[in-house]
């Protein structure tokens, strides 16, 4: 699988994993929604970094880290703008942190399905939802060389492993109680960096229409 390939793989798992923003059959809709996109590579290559993570609200661009530039970055006016102060450095702490943790995961999945080197790819995407009645949905899904690995939906607080490799990282992720944390992030922590991403951008967001993916 090549670098574009692989890439392609990723971006089609951001937007299969947007979530469906209702019906109207009386579902509750979307209001905003934000999202992460975390993608690592085991062999990086001109224009394609060892590590790269995107943010996304309402399906926008707003945040660009790579393993290149070392930094997170502005992709709108209106984010760099309204940012607060220290903002910068503190997300570029956390995606440094993530780098690191997804080149050491890329390693154990490589040993665990009994690889040998070549290029190999994680990808994780997670995010939050604001729904018109007031609640909040949630996810994060990870994936392997462009596959479904293991995903938490808030709604069940349970991982759901896709094969047996990942059922070694189900049950290690409950025994370490992960989930706890996970549905902090995805209940309380998202929701709040989500409205505020909205109020520094609601000109702009409000002229978008939220996209209906399936």
């Amino acid at each position: 699988m090549g670098p574009a390939l692989a890439l392609g793989l990723v971006l089609g798992l951001l937007l299969g994993l947007q979530g469906n923003p209702g019906n109207p059959g009386g579902s509750p809709r979307v209001l905003h929604s934000l999202r992460y996109l975390h993608v690592a590579v085991s062999e990086p290559s001109p224009g394609v970094p060892q590590f790269m993570a995107l943010g996304f609200v309402d399906g926008i661009p707003f945040t660009r880290y790579d393993s290149e530039r070392g930094r997170v970055e502005p992709l709108t006016q209106w984010m760099e703008e309204g940012a607060e102060p220290g903002y910068w450095e503190s997300q570029t702490q956390i995606a440094v942190r993530n780098q690191h943790m997804d080149a050491r995961n890329l390693e154990t999945l490589r040993h665990r399905y009994n690889q040998s080197e070549g290029l190999h790819t994680i990808q994780r995407v997670s995010g939050c939802d604001l729904l018109s009645d007031g609640s909040v949905r949630g996810s994060q899904r990870l994936g392997y060389d462009g596959w479904d690995f293991i995903s938490f939906e808030l709604v069940s607080k349970s991982f759901v492993a896709a094969d047996a490799a990942a059922e070694i990282t189900r049950r290690r992720w409950e025994d370490e109680n992960v989930a706890e944390g996970l549905e902090n992030y995805l209940e309380h922590v998202c929701p709040e960096w989500l409205r505020k991403y909205v109020e520094y951008g609601w000109k702009e967001l409000e002229r978008k229409v939220v996209p209906d993916v399936h």
